[in-house]
């Protein structure tokens, strides 16, 4: 069975992160393997939470799976807590990476036009280097332009889209794509979370899939909320189907309607934002 390394933090309520990968790729047919970054008892949007962080302890785990000859077919990383953090992913990855290895990262950096508040300009930086050795990546269009251009640059940016309205956000998305797979050489690039409105007016949430230099959209109608995890869902599915060789627009495709499903029915539950979408009656359906 291909084995998945999943690099990202561990809270215990709010079904984000590894609570949302494991079972995605799991169901998906690979085995994930859990690497924390953090261990916290709920998840950061709640108004308080414990917080764990698991810095000190990555070297410890990095020493026994090599002793173990550790060989993962993927490498997914999430959520870093900071510099620190980042350089010792990049020297997970040049210990337990060969040719074969398909790396997927989420950059998480930031939302809605700005930067979340651990963000530096080194954090950053160390993010472009992860990004280099990623096959594929998925920021949403926040953490796309803090890539290329950082943060002040970002910010003075958005405002402007902001003047221009929602086509300009469809615009920079598909630039922003674009320089994003020139710069990095990436598989594939998956700008995600875009809202836009089709031609009946309804609320859609997009996501921009580049991939062999040609664009594809792939959108949902929106409901609800602002929910927590549903990123972490859409980048698991993902990572799953790159060690199993399928297109990301197939993907795309397939987390989409996933979590779409998922969200109608946390939204007809009346679930809290902060707790996570209802998503395991449609594990199946992956």
């Amino acid at each position: 069975m291909k084995k998945i390394a999943v690099i990202n933090d561990l809270s215990g309520l709010g079904k984000c992160s590894l609570t949302a990968a494991i079972p995605v790729i799991s169901v998906m047919g690979v085995q994930a393997v859990p690497f924390p970054t953090a261990v916290l008892s709920n998840q950061t949007g709640y108004d308080s939470y414990f917080w764990d962080d698991y810095t000190d302890r990555m070297d410890a785990i990095i020493e026994e799976w090599k002793a173990r000859k550790f060989l993962p077919d993927g490498i997914y990383t999430g959520f870093l807590a900071g510099e620190k953090q980042a350089d010792k992913i990049l020297y997970f990855l040049d210990t337990f990476c060969n040719e074969k290895t398909r790396i997927l990262t989420d950059p998480v950096l930031g939302d809605h036009g700005k930067a979340h508040g651990f963000y530096t300009e080194d954090l950053c930086g160390c993010m472009r280097q992860l990004a280099r050795r990623a096959h594929v990546i998925t920021p949403n269009l926040t953490e796309a332009m803090l890539l290329l251009y950082g943060k002040e640059e970002t910010e003075k940016k958005w405002k402007i889209l902001l003047e221009k309205g929602e086509k300009a956000f469809l615009k920079e998305a598909e630039e922003a794509a674009e320089a994003l797979e020139k710069e990095y050489r990436s598989a594939a690039v998956v700008i995600t979370g875009v809202d836009w409105k089709d031609a009946k007016k309804e609320q859609q949430i997009g996501n921009l899939v580049r991939e062999r230099g040609i664009n594809t959209w792939v959108s949902s109608k929106k409901e609800g909320g602002s929910y927590s995890g549903t990123g972490d869902l859409f980048a698991s599915v993902l990572s799953a189907g790159l060690v199993q060789g399928v297109s990301m627009k197939s993907c795309a495709q397939k987390a989409v309607s996933f979590i779409g499903k998922a969200i109608h029915h946390t939204v007809q539950e009346g679930t809290d934002r902060n707790e996570g979408v209802c998503f395991e009656p449609y594990l199946k359906e992956l």
